[in-house]
């Protein structure tokens, strides 16, 4: 492409490369707080508190328990994924 071309295509091209990069910004964002084990952490303790409270029985308690371990369980699987440069 020519120096003319360039500058003709500038006024979609850097809109676009801008949108790109807004997006790949609120995308790590997303990951970065979807991967945070301190999220799970604090929805285990919430669900102790309903329990403690009686909002929930037992049975509602393990159930809920065992889908924010399973969670935190991919959670850690993805992290250290990510650490051994595999995503």
């Amino acid at each position: 492409m020519g120096p003319i071309a360039i500058l003709l295509g500038f006024p979609i091209a850097a809109p676009v490369a801008g949108l790109g990069w807004i997006a790949r910004q609120v995308l790590a964002a997303a990951e970065q707080q979807y991967l945070d084990p301190g999220r799970i952490e604090a929805a285990m303790f919430a669900l102790e508190r309903r329990l403690d409270a009686g909002e929930i029985d037992e049975a509602a308690f393990e159930a809920e328990e065992v889908l924010l371990l399973q969670e935190l369980k991919n959670i850690r699987s993805a992290l250290a994924d990510r650490a051994a440069g595999q995503i």
